[in-house]
């Protein structure tokens, strides 16, 4: 018997790495980084309105300028467009591109428009409302860090920077078994020594959760057919989870299965309740590892957290 530490430190010592790949950015949600994300131009990419209004030089107003002649309007995605004269000004739309030789955006609710002209009815600040060229971020600055899981916060920056396309790490292949002839299906009516099957698809849902999609198999306490199901299950998975048949009961085959098919225990025994009986070890030559634990109603939390740090 050793202690939950030591135990999940045994895991995590048995970590693998199962490579990267390439997916869309419409399937990259729940998945971790594979690499560092670099922005690849300066955020935002020029200096850019944040209200509506009009641009002007602010060196008019301190030459005592208050009325300035509108010579055109810039909408967001409209190419740049030079201020001529520091006399004008443009009208300009949130997100469009203030022109060069303008510094100060006004917001419409502080000015008087009449016959083709803007006049202040209140004194602006020198380069308010522009959201400067590079504030955010200069091309190259690191903006997600590999390793990261890829959350809906994630996938904008990603798209903000034309990742149409991120590698991230492949997720191991996994398979989940419960055993025992006392479990049903969910959609069944149980007879009063049954009870429907909850550990499987509580960890089906958790496994899902980051993207694995892990294949489901029951088996009943016959030793032999499990001895033959689980050499196939190795065989085909990077991480196999068993529920059930560890303990010390005349039925619990596994702990004698898993040794006879050349799997190594590394632990049988954690002080944890509930699931004080969990087993773990690893087939060497397929490099597959086994997580193993008794009945409850719910899986420890534990180890879940065990199963969701493989990969």
């Amino acid at each position: 018997m050793i202690s939950f530490k030591d135990a999940y430190k045994k895991v995590l010592d048995l970590y693998q790495d199962f490579g990267h790949e390439q997916v869309s950015l419409e399937t990259a949600m729940g998945r971790i980084l594979a690499e560092d994300i670099v922005a690849d131009r300066n955020f935002p990419p020029f200096n850019r309105a944040t209200k509506d209004g009009i641009a002007i030089n602010y060196d008019a107003i301190e030459k005592g300028l208050t009325t300035f002649k509108i010579r055109r309007v810039l909408a967001a995605g409209m190419p740049p467009q030079p201020l001529m004269d520091a006399s004008n000004c443009v009208e300009i739309m949130t997100g469009a591109v203030v022109p060069d030789n303008a510094d100060t955006v006004v917001m419409y609710e502080h000015l008087f428009i009449e016959n083709g002209s803007a006049t202040l009815t209140k004194s602006p600040n020198r380069g308010q409302d522009i959201h400067i060229c590079g504030s955010d971020q200069q091309k190259g600055n690191l903006v997600l860090k590999k390793y990261s899981t890829i959350t809906a916060s994630e996938i904008g920056v990603l798209a903000a920077v034309g990742m149409a396309s991120i590698k991230v790490r492949t997720l191991p292949k996994m398979a989940i078994v419960s055993t025992g002839n006392e479990l049903v299906e969910v959609e069944e009516i149980p007879l009063p020594h049954q009870i429907r099957k909850s550990n499987i698809h509580t960890l089906y849902s958790a496994l899902s959760e980051v993207g694995i999609v892990p294949t489901k198999l029951h088996l009943a306490d016959e030793k032999s057919s499990i001895k033959k199901a689980l050499d196939n299950t190795l065989q085909k998975h990077n991480a196999v989870l068993l529920s059930g048949g560890v303990s010390k009961g005349k039925f619990d085959f596994l702990p004698q299965v898993l040794e006879e098919l050349g799997v190594e225990k590394i632990f049988h025994g954690v002080f944890q309740r509930p699931g004080k009986p969990f087993w773990f070890g690893i087939q060497r030559e397929t490099n597959t590892v086994v997580f193993s634990f008794p009945v409850t109603q719910y899986p420890p939390l534990q180890i879940i957290m065990f199963i969701l740090r493989i990969g």
